[in-house]
């Protein structure tokens, strides 16, 4: 039985719901008679918002196909392209999930080595075409071809499988290295997949070296097959360099280093990409791709692949349906938006509205120094965007006319949405309202931005408290995807229903969430840095406090995140949350300390600790160990989830993972928090039981 019928064999259960893409072959005869060509177009039958992907009978198909050009003896060359707009996106997730043993796992990357590394291996050149999306499995289909072109409109290129929990497993840590060098190689592998999954385009790819010829999309494959022909008859050469005789070592301890520092050894996966690169360097295809195959079998079965898959899939289908929202069709139409303050954080929200929404959007403010550096701000950071590139000089001049400023509220008079971005102050923003409603229509919906107060109280003087909904952003919102929707005990649904509707059109992934005090993130947040703080007050060396949770992983310490959102606004939110729940929050004289001394945190400008700072924290007699702040933190953690929960904060635990994802950058190899606390007993031990049900997020016992 040969290896491709044991495949067949092993993993024929494991195929009753792939979507299968099939690899259709058609001939093509190449200009300046250059001979045909077999060109095999990846296509899955769906458009292009079902990306081809590949499981088992995916992959063999595209073997049978090769089989069958193989057979031939009038073929010049093989070409690869995919279906519109998606070349495609790797491995099919849904049945990596599905995998139960080491050796089916082996098997998926034995059989993906032995198929894609056919079109390197043919008798005749071979050239993927990428005119999509190509990610993953789709990529390394790419580099195992001998040429590649690529349209300048593609948007997406990358090897996201670190951000997975996997390595790139189908030779992409063998063949990117030696194409373009281990530097270049271990930013798309690596670096990219750590950096919230970023992505490069087309162009990108050409600049790196990934392809050897870049078309413009309207005539992406004409042009590419014309290449190809030119190619063949000897008219054009590709030249590439050699990197083997780079510094491998210095580049992948740098890179070490960088993995360190943001992941601290929590998750496997990117220093087994690391292991592997390195390997690129000295090893055969045949040594290269079995150190993957183990790899990536080793990972499959390990909970961080599950915690990601868990993480994808909330942050793909979740995050788009909103647990709790009102039907779409009660939203009111959006066509000028007010802002209520001109600080930074109003600043933001302006010039966000603007790009988004492309409606009129009016600051206001009682000074006219702090108004026009409001509009200044915005302005700037318009230009910063036509200076990337990322706008035209039109789209440019448009956002400016677009954001303006007026000393009176008078301006709102006409806007269907406003929001205000004051002071965190409950009686401040009651006043800000009532004088906003004196000069909106009465569908005008009043949001806040508030990340503590209730939106009930500050509701609750006003004629229409209905049309009063919680809209917060998470700093910096350009950046952080998360929008906490909070409904007040008065928002009626046409309100909730038009706050969804905007949060969608801003690019956010919005989640419903209970007038409760600090709503999800910040209640979390808070009670997390409280028993952090704590176990310093009590004696813990700051050092050992700070860095008792590096085993999860977490996008920075306890205290340099509080150096990021300030003593100060970190004082005000455990107040607040002290004075709702007293019994589980407290109130650190030490922050208080720091607050009256002006320190912006526990650290100096050198990164070390403030030696002020470490004498306010002297005193404590009852220190911890690192493992102790450790559980003590997450069994805080626990514990408020478990009452969130049960108060109906959110509507399910899958809303606070989602929440922990995108607000609070909470890894994806840990699923968010509930899966961690699962698999570690935690939550068990503090409330009885599971956040969910055995095998979600992890490997099934």
């Amino acid at each position: 039985m040969s290896n491709v019928d044991n495949w067949k064999s092993l993993l024929s259960e494991k195929t009753a719901d792939e979507v299968v893409t099939k690899a259709l072959v058609r001939d093509v005869e190449l200009p300046y008679g250059a001979g045909t060509m077999a060109l095999i177009t990846l296509d899955n039958g769906f458009d292009h918002t079902k990306p081809n992907t590949f499981g088992p009978h995916g992959l063999l198909a595209l073997n049978e196909a090769l089989d069958g050009i193989a057979a031939r003896g009038d073929v010049a060359a093989v070409g690869v392209v995919g279906k519109p707009f998606i070349f495609a996106v790797g491995a099919d997730l849904k049945g990596a999930a599905t995998v139960s043993s080491h050796e089916e796992a082996k098997a998926i990357g034995a059989l993906g080595h032995h198929v894609f590394r056919r079109l390197g291996e043919l008798s005749v050149p071979s050239f993927a075409f990428v005119n999509g999306a190509a990610m993953g499995g789709g990529l390394e289909i790419a580099l195992h071809c001998t040429y590649r072109t690529v349209s300048s409109g593609v948007p997406a290129i990358a090897l996201p499988e670190c951000f997975l929990g996997l390595v790139p497993g189908w030779g992409g840590t063998q063949l990117l290295p030696r194409l373009i060098g281990p530097e270049k190689a271990i930013k798309l592998i690596i670096e990219n997949p750590l950096s919230q999954n970023r992505m490069i385009k087309g162009r990108d790819a050409y600049a790196l070296g990934i392809a050897d010829a870049m078309f413009e999309p309207a005539d992406f494959l004409e042009e590419s097959l014309r290449w190809a022909a030119e190619l063949l008859r000897g008219d054009v050469a590709v030249e590439r360099a050699s990197h083997t005789e780079d510094d491998w070592t210095a580049v992948i301890e740098q890179a070490r280093t960088l993995v360190d520092l943001k992941l601290r050894g929590a998750s496997p996966a990117p220093y087994r990409a690391l292991d592997l690169v390195a390997l690129a360097r000295t090893a055969s295809r045949d040594e290269g791709f079995a150190a993957e195959d183990e790899a990536l079998a080793d990972l499959l079965m390990g909970d961080e692949l599950r915690a990601g898959l868990y993480a994808f899939d909330l942050v793909q289908r979740r995050a788009k349906r909103p647990a709790g929202a009102p039907d779409k069709s009660l939203a009111r139409k959006v066509t000028k938006v007010g802002v209520v303050g001109a600080g930074l954080m109003a600043s933001q929200l302006a010039l966000l509205f603007a790009r988004r929404l492309e409606v009129p959007v009016v600051l206001t403010d009682l000074d006219q120094a702090r108004l026009d550096k409001g509009v200044g701000y915005v302005h700037a950071e318009v230009d910063k965007l036509l200076g990337k590139g990322r706008i035209s000089g039109d789209q440019a001049n448009r956002l400016k006319a677009l954001v303006t400023g007026s000393l009176t509220k008078d301006a709102f008079a006409d806007a269907d949405f406003v929001i205000e971005a004051v002071f965190e102050d409950l009686k401040v923003k009651q006043r800000v309202f009532a004088e906003v409603e004196e000069v909106v229509s009465e569908t005008c919906v009043l949001a806040t931005n508030t990340s503590s107060l209730s939106i009930t109280e500050m509701a609750s003087e006003l004629r229409h408290p209905e049309r009063v909904v919680g809209f917060h952003f998470f700093n910096p919102v350009a950046v952080l995807p998360l929008l906490e929707i909070v409904r007040g005990a008065a928002t009626d649904d046409a309100t909730l229903a038009t706050a969804f509707a905007v949060g969608k059109s801003l690019k956010k992934s919005s989640v419903l969430v209970k007038d409760a005090p600090a709503f999800v993130v910040n209640r979390l947040l808070t009670r997390f840095m409280g028993e952090v703080t704590a176990a310093a007050d009590e004696g813990t060396p700051l050092e050992v406090a700070d860095h008792a949770l590096d085993g999860l992983g977490l996008p920075m310490t306890p205290f340099t995140l509080l150096q990021l959102v300030g003593p100060a606004v970190a004082l005000h939110v455990a107040e607040t949350m002290h004075a709702a729940f007293p019994d589980r929050y407290g109130v650190s004289e030490n922050l208080a300390r720091l607050v009256a001394a002006g320190k912006p945190g526990v650290y100096g400008a050198d990164f070390q600790i403030d030696p002020e700072v470490r004498a306010l924290f002297e005193g404590g007699s009852r220190p911890s160990s690192a493992e102790e702040v450790r559980l003590r933190a997450l069994r805080a953690l626990a514990q408020e989830i478990r009452l969130m929960l049960d108060e109906g904060v959110v509507a399910a635990p899958e809303d606070i993972d989602l929440c922990m994802i995108l607000g609070a950058g909470w890894p994806f190899h840990t699923g968010g928090v509930t899966p961690y606390l699962d698999r570690t007993g935690i939550s068990e031990e503090v409330t009885g039981g599971r956040f969910l049900p055995p095998g979600v997020a992890s490997v099934p016992a």
